[in-house]
C-alpha cells in the first residue's frame, strides 16, 4: 500500500498535463520490473527527482530517493517524504547511516534513486561523482543503471527563478547496468559510471529538441554548447565555497556552542 505516494504521482500527472509539459522517456526497459536497483543520474535541478521517478513507471516501479536531511526536518516535507520512505542523508553527520538504510531496502527488493554528485551542477556538466551508488549496489548485490535527465533545469534550478513555463520537453534516459564484480573497486565502478552519464548527458543536451527563445534564454545551455551557463571550472569555485557556508553554519548550530568561541 502506498497512501502517500501513488497521489502525489497522480498530481505530478495532472501538473504535467496542465502546463503542457513533454516527458520523453528512453531505455526504461533496463530498469528491473522486480526486484533491487540503484538507478544513478546526473543533477540539473529540483525536480530531478520528479521526472527520473516518472520515468520508471512503464516497469510498474516505484522510485526511493536519497534525500538530504534537512529536507526531512521541513515540517510539511519531512512527513510526506518519510511516508514516501525516501531515504534521509546527513551530509554533516552520520553519513554511514544512509548507507546502512539504502543497503536494507535494496535486499528488501527495493528500487533506490540516487544522484551521485550529490548537489545540482551549475554548469549543466556532470561533475565528479562520489562512489556511494556504485557502493550501495554492490554491498546489495543489484543492478547499477545509469541514467541522465535534461530539460528539467529549464523550470527550477539552483540560482535561477522558478520558470514553471508551458511546453517544456524533459527527456529521462537510462541505459544498461553498469558491469562490476563483487571483487571491484566501488571507486573504480563509479568512474565507470561517471563515464557512462557523461556521454549520455552530452548525447541528450545535443540531440534536445528545444532550442532557447533568445539571447536572454541561453543560460540554460552548458558554455561548451555556446549557452550563458557558468563553465564547469566556475562551478567548482562556486561549489567549493557552498560546501565551506553549509559547514560553518552547521558548525555554529551545534548545540552547547557559546557564542564568540569556536
Amino acid at each position: 500500500m502506498e497512501p502517500v505516494y501513488r497521489p502525489v504521482i497522480g498530481a505530478v500527472m495532472t501538473l504535467f498535463k496542465v502546463l503542457g509539459w513533454q516527458v520523453r522517456v528512453t531505455g526504461s526497459e533496463h530498469v528491473p520490473a522486480v526486484g533491487p536497483g540503484v538507478i544513478a543520474t546526473n543533477h540539473i535541478g529540483y525536480l530531478d527527482f520528479v521526472f527520473v521517478g516518472y520515468g520508471v513507471r512503464p516497469r510498474g516501479r516505484l522510485v526511493r530517493f536519497l534525500a538530504k536531511q534537512e529536507i526531512f526536518e521541513h515540517p510539511v516535507a519531512g512527513p510526506m517524504m518519510r511516508s514516501m520512505k525516501h531515504i534521509p542523508v546527513d551530509r554533516f553527520g552520520r553519513a554511514q547511516q544512509a548507507l546502512t538504510d539504502t543497503v536494507a531496502a535494496l535486499r528488501r527488493g527495493e528500487l533506490i534513486g540516487m544522484f551521485p554528485e550529490g548537489t545540482i551542477s551549475r554548469s549543466f556538466v556532470p561533475a565528479r561523482g562520489k562512489p556511494g551508488a556504485a557502493r550501495m549496489a554492490m554491498e546489495a548485490g543489484a543492478p547499477l543503471i545509469p541514467g541522465a535527465v535534461w530539460g528539467s533545469q529549464r523550470l527550477l534550478t539552483k540560482g535561477r527563478p522558478r520558470n514553471f513555463q508551458r511546453n517544456v520537453i524533459i527527456t529521462v534516459d537510462y541505459g544498461p547496468p553498469i558491469p562490476y564484480t563483487p571483487g571491484d573497486d566501488p571507486a573504480e565502478v563509479n568512474k565507470r559510471l561517471m563515464g557512462v552519464i557523461e556521454s549520455m548527458v552530452d548525447r541528450a543536451s545535443r540531440d534536445y529538441p528545444q532550442q532557447p527563445a533568445g539571447p536572454d534564454d541561453r543560460w540554460w545551455l552548458p558554455a561548451h554548447l555556446g549557452g550563458a551557463a557558468p563553465t564547469v571550472a566556475q562551478t567548482e569555485t562556486m561549489a567549493a565555497a557552498e560546501s565551506a557556508e553549509r559547514r560553518e553554519r552547521r558548525r555554529q548550530q551545534r548545540p552547547g556552542r557559546q557564542p564568540g568561541r569556536s
